[in-house]
């Protein structure tokens, strides 16, 4: 039985030139890099012309490509300082608005109106809880929980020191718990 090839291996062949693997990466990575994209200036038109520019920027670094970190880190440092330029260039941060129709097929169907009417809530109150986080933790938390990206890889993401990552993912999870325990 053949192993599919990784994510990195994938890569380097695009670097030299195959085009297929570039499409199996891109197969691979596009629902979860725009719904990441999405999730951070909630307009569809915008996250789309930030994806756009995301993959321009993997084909402009292909041969350029070395495999020191995992792909799926170096695929979201490019979409996460494509972000820091667009809300820099804005003179302000992202926010995170939770995809509820992505929520709502990972939960089981529900049976009762009253339940669909509790987990819309449940999703809402989630929703602007996070929203609430300052945009560094927000960050991690996305990037940890949606993503379940780990401590290194969130730290080599937005260029900071992993007890850092600990402690913004800690501050967060404290608030949201505070926030969401007291609703």
């Amino acid at each position: 039985m053949d192993a599919e090839p990784t994510d990195e291996s994938l890569m380097m062949a695009y670097g030299r030139g195959d085009t297929g693997a570039f499409e199996m990466l891109y197969a691979r990575h596009r629902g979860g890099l725009f719904r990441y994209l999405v999730r951070h200036v909630r307009q569809q038109a915008l996250a789309e012309e930030f994806f756009q520019d995301v993959w321009s920027r993997l084909i402009a670094a292909r041969e350029r490509y070395r495999p020191e970190a995992k792909f799926t880190t170096w695929l979201y440092q490019i979409a996460s300082n494509r972000l820091t330029d667009h809300w820099r260039a804005q003179g302000r941060h992202g926010t995170f608005v939770e995809d509820g129709a992505e929520r709502a097929e990972r939960e089981p169907d529900p049976s009762t109106p009253d339940h669909e009417l509790s987990a819309f809530e449940q999703r809402r109150r989630l929703q602007m809880a996070l929203e609430e986080l300052p945009p560094d933790q927000r960050e991690a938390v996305l990037l940890r929980l949606d993503r379940e990206l780990g401590l290194e890889e969130i730290a080599q993401i937005t260029g900071v020191g992993r007890e850092t990552v600990k402690s913004r993912l800690r501050y967060a999870m404290d608030k949201l718990r505070a926030r969401l325990g007291s609703s």
